[in-house]
């Protein structure tokens, strides 16, 4: 089986006040265009189809038009689940309507337990969905007061897939109480596989990639959901973080974000990822890329340096740009400047000064009693500066400060 897995579209976001959504339209006729040259089995798409639950209607339009040219034109069913950015009660529109058609979307907790399955010529896949879904809310539908965090949402809702689970296989019936499409003739004897679908933080024993354009699931740690409970799996399509990467098992991936929504995100490569299942369950994977409208990219250096032709001619300066200014010293409006020369400046910064908050220059410990304030003013601009206060700033820096002391009568 060819799947097709993807997330966190984010259609509508806004990047530093700019609207993404022609970016995300010429990205997706990119998709479209791949997805009726390769035909995957089904596409998955990991929760955050939108960027806000309230999306803008140019958002709204374009992801019909997506969803109408794979699921109705080209017959390619679609399965989604809704992520901590969509609103779940908007994309249950309609959903008993749209499944008939091959376009599945999980927006709620009561049917986690009842697989889509989708045959191909090996037989049965059986696909489990879990939905974004705040502890709160988790502990209201189940009736459970020992939900208090994330991860015992997922312990409660990998009980009853679980159980589902054995049912299905002791029984040997691929299809009870399923939901079919593109169904092939069943083969009972081919052993079910199955791929569970979710939105959330889902850690492992290394340390996960995070980007600035994701929005905590909660505060203190309670987002965080242990591996284990989907080591069992064939796939596990993972939604909400934006680099691709798998979670301690190669099977366990996220797929990342179509696009780059923030400049923590610039040396990423995204995609979306093709997933071959064999007839055993057994997977290997590849990052499908799209060329984006514009790059989001960090340029660093100095003024002078960035602005000079033999500098950003080796570039596109079309491209989103954050600009790491290294130069000493105040400037002259640089933003006008830059702009002049990368039309899509998004933001401006000086380079890092971390330097001023370490032992060796932070003055917090220091007893400024015993300092006088021509010392204190010198080692603050060491700090700031690493370069020493000349002599005639220093000389018109006293003059200035004993004008003040002597005016306040000190």
């Amino acid at each position: 089986m060819r799947i097709l897995h993807t997330g966190d579209w984010h259609i509508g976001k806004l990047v530093h006040g700019l609207h993404m959504t022609e970016d995300q339209a010429f990205l997706l006729k990119q998709f479209v265009s791949y997805v009726k040259v390769n035909i995957p089995d089904v596409i998955i798409i990991a929760g955050d189809l939108f960027d806000r639950t309230v999306p803008p209607v140019e958002a709204v339009t374009l992801l019909d038009d997506i969803f109408t040219e794979i699921v109705i034109n080209e017959h390619i069913p679609i399965i989604a689940i809704s992520g901590n950015h969509d609103s779940s009660e908007r994309l249950g529109f309609a959903n008993n309507i749209l499944r008939r058609q091959g376009l599945h979307i999980s927006n709620d907790l009561s049917a986690i337990d009842v697989p889509v399955i989708i045959e191909d010529k090996d037989g049965p896949v059986h696909f489990y969905l879990i939905p974004y879904a705040d502890p709160a809310v988790a502990k209201v539908h189940f009736k459970d007061d020992s939900i208090k965090t994330h991860d015992d949402v997922y312990r409660v809702c990998m009980e009853k897939i679980n159980n589902a689970i054995s049912r299905a296989n002791d029984s040997g019936d691929t299809t009870t109480n399923g939901i079919v499409t593109n169904s092939a003739q069943n083969n009972t004897d081919v052993s079910i596989r199955t791929v569970c679908i979710t939105h959330g933080f889902i850690t492992g024993a290394q340390t996960l990639e995070t980007s600035e354009s994701e929005r905590p699931l909660s505060i203190g740690g309670t987002d965080a959901v242990d591996v284990h409970y989907f080591e069992d799996f064939n796939y596990v399509a993972l939604g909400h973080l934006h680099r691709p990467q798998k979670v301690t098992h190669d099977h366990i991936r996220y797929a990342g974000s179509m696009l780059k929504y923030s400049f923590s995100e610039a040396t990423q490569k995204k995609g979306m990822t093709l997933v071959e299942m064999d007839q055993a369950g057994a997977i290997t994977h590849e990052l499908v890329t799209f060329k984006p409208r514009r790059d989001m990219r960090v340029i660093t250096g100095m003024l002078e340096d960035l602005i000079n032709k033999d500098h950003y001619s080796l570039s596109d300066t079309n491209d989103y740009i954050l600009a790491m200014l290294t130069d000493g010293g105040s400037l002259y409006e640089p933003m006008m400047a830059l702009r002049s020369i990368y039309p899509n400046i998004l933001r401006l910064e000086r380079a890092d000064m971390s330097h001023l908050g370490s032992e060796a220059t932070s003055m917090s410990n220091r007893d400024f009693k015993l300092k006088d304030p021509f010392e204190l003013f010198n080692e603050f601009y060491v700090a700031a500066t690493e370069e020493s206060v000349d002599e005639v700033a220093m000389g018109s820096l006293k003059g200035a400060i004993e004008t003040v002391l002597k005016g306040e009568g000190i």
